[in-house]
């Protein structure tokens, strides 16, 4: 049984009123006396009850995924769903790091079953393994997902915050990556300068990386990236079961920034789909993964 904390939200937060919460206290950490950064994790779970998917939203994801519109719910819808009770808990006074100019690294997700787009859900999220990064701390904040108490989803997403140690900087050098060799290529997506709003617009994420080169520069980029759940959507669009469950992953190397085009690589290995994408002028890596059938759905022949 969890010790956590149980906070029980009344409603889904606004993502916009949570960004700006973590605006403000990025800027109240940088005045003199501001908050310490890189202590412990709240020992606090958020949870929310009645949580349904908004039809016309979800039809609109389908169409800006390429995903097929049915009335079943695809993974990353369901972590559109419940990213602001994920970000509720990275928004709090007692967490240890800024939410803003954070780096998504990776997603971990275990989709159990098919989800209706009638369900009425819950959702519980938190974060744990506060740990060392080459470039700085790294965390996950997981979120669980149930139908009637039985549980359908659950999602654990990693990420970084760059310049920030648990402990003392690290002396030794990084570890060099694996280099990576590019595969046969089966698609080429090219994303336009408004990928990131568009994304938002259907989802509700308007973290200022995403959207404008004005906007991301403020938070130390380049120019605008998009979203790592958008690169994943598109990557899953297709190739999850509709009928059964599955787990799936993805790793992010390097971000893409906006406009841009994207090659990507599908390998069907049976109950297992891998996939990569990369810069089609850089050959850099962007990301990497892969979605496995978990279970066969009654009667569904596969």
């Amino acid at each position: 049984m969890s010790t956590r904390e149980r906070v029980v939200l009344d409603a889904a937060p606004s993502l916009g009123a949570l960004y700006a919460k973590a605006a403000g206290s990025r800027l109240r950490a940088l005045l003199p006396g501001g908050k310490a950064e890189g202590g412990t994790l709240p020992e606090a779970e958020h949870h929310l009850e009645s949580l349904a998917a908004d039809p016309a939203r979800l039809v609109a994801y389908q169409r800006l995924v390429g995903d097929t519109v049915r009335d079943t719910l695809p993974s990353v819808f369901v972590h559109g769903m419940v990213f602001p009770v994920a970000m509720s808990v990275m928004v709090r006074e007692d967490f240890p790091l800024p939410l803003l100019g954070m780096v998504h690294l990776s997603n971990q997700v275990n989709h159990l079953r098919p989800i209706s787009s009638a369900a009425t859900l819950s959702a519980t999220a938190w974060a744990a393994d506060l740990r060392e990064h080459r470039a700085g701390t790294q965390l996950d904040v997981v979120v669980e997902v149930a139908e009637g108490g039985e549980p359908v989803w659950r999602g654990v997403s990693t990420y970084l915050a760059r310049g920030i140690w648990p402990g003392s900087r690290p002396g030794a050098p990084a570890e060099a990556r694996a280099p990576f060799t590019i595969p046969g290529r089966t698609a080429s997506w090219r994303l336009g300068a408004d990928t990131g709003r568009a994304y938002a617009a259907v989802l509700g994420d308007y973290n200022p990386i995403h959207l404008s080169a004005a906007s991301a520069k403020a938070l130390g980029m380049k120019h605008a990236i998009a979203h790592g759940m958008y690169l994943a959507g598109r990557a899953l669009a297709g190739s999850t079961p509709h009928d059964t469950g599955y787990n799936w992953g993805i790793e992010f190397a390097t971000p893409v920034f906006l406009p841009s085009t994207v090659d990507v690589a599908f390998t069907d290995r049976g109950d297992q789909t891998v996939f990569s994408g990369w810069g089609a002028r850089s050959g850099k890596p962007h990301f990497s993964g892969s979605i496995t059938t978990t279970a066969q759905a009654p009667g569904s022949g596969r």
